[in-house]
């Protein structure tokens, strides 16, 4: 199995931009899903949050207006409630995240700095 890639991407975000530019450089064309227009579901981020091996406020920017807003700096909150406010709010989720998909499996980075991104290519 040839390795797949998929990122998770904003336009809007000099990283995200980086990061992408990062992965053709090197002759990757991955699939792009800019995650604001669609927005990945409670079982997606379950399974981001498993590959990169964080907690879901670890995925998340405390600073956006929407990440207050939604009480997501609530410390009660479960993790299932945490991700169900990035499923709402998708603005929280940190960008970009670049999986791996291959015969031995998947692996992910979150693209800040960019060059984590190298770990992830042969």
């Amino acid at each position: 199995m040839t390795a797949t890639y998929t990122i998770y991407h904003n336009p809007r975000c000099s990283k995200s931009r980086q990061t992408l530019a990062l992965l053709e450089e090197h002759n990757i064309t991955p699939t792009v899903v800019e995650y604001l227009n669609h927005p990945p579901d409670a079982d997606t981020l379950a399974e981001l949050l498993s590959l990169l091996e964080i907690s879901p406020r670890q995925l998340m920017r405390t600073k956006e207006a929407e990440y207050k807003a939604a009480q997501l700096d609530d410390t009660a909150k479960t993790d299932a409630q945490l991700i169900a406010g990035m499923v709402a709010n998708p603005k929280v989720i940190e960008r970009p995240v670049v999986v791996r998909r291959d015969a031995a499996g998947a692996r992910a980075v979150v693209g800040r700095p960019p060059e984590n991104v190298l770990a992830l290519i042969d």
